[in-house]
């Protein structure tokens, strides 16, 4: 499986961005996705997750309401949609597949990782 993520940048304080997540390879599509992002001297947290079956998503309150997580499995994509993005945003953007279908909020219950794409909140 490898995932490779893009639509990183830089975007000014109430800006928007949307990432992508190409997934290739055996994926299941059955399993259940996210996005996690890390910032410098910090640990990898999760920003948004999506079942593998029903579709449903769950954020940390920290973006809910401004990141939208979506896929589109016939592709193999993933996405993050994320508005009114704000400096404490500013990390390297993981997306990673689990191997299980239920929503997964814990870094360890991922197998898969992309490599990361840089996003910076700045003004």
């Amino acid at each position: 499986v490898q995932l490779v993520e893009s639509g990183g940048g830089l975007v000014p304080p109430g800006g928007s961005l949307r990432l992508s997540c190409a997934a290739s390879g055996r994926t299941f599509s059955g399993h259940s996705m996210g996005w996690f992002r890390q910032a410098p001297g910090k640990e990898r947290e999760y920003v948004a997750a999506i079942s593998g079956d029903d579709g449903s998503a769950r954020y940390p309150d920290s973006v809910k309401g401004r990141f939208t997580i979506s896929r589109v499995k016939a592709t193999k994509m993933l996405y993050l949609q994320m508005n009114s993005l704000e400096p404490e945003d500013t990390g390297v953007y993981y997306c990673a597949e689990s191997r299980f279908r239920a929503v997964q909020e814990l870094a360890s219950s991922y197998d898969y990782w992309g490599q990361g794409t840089q996003v910076t909140v700045s003004s």
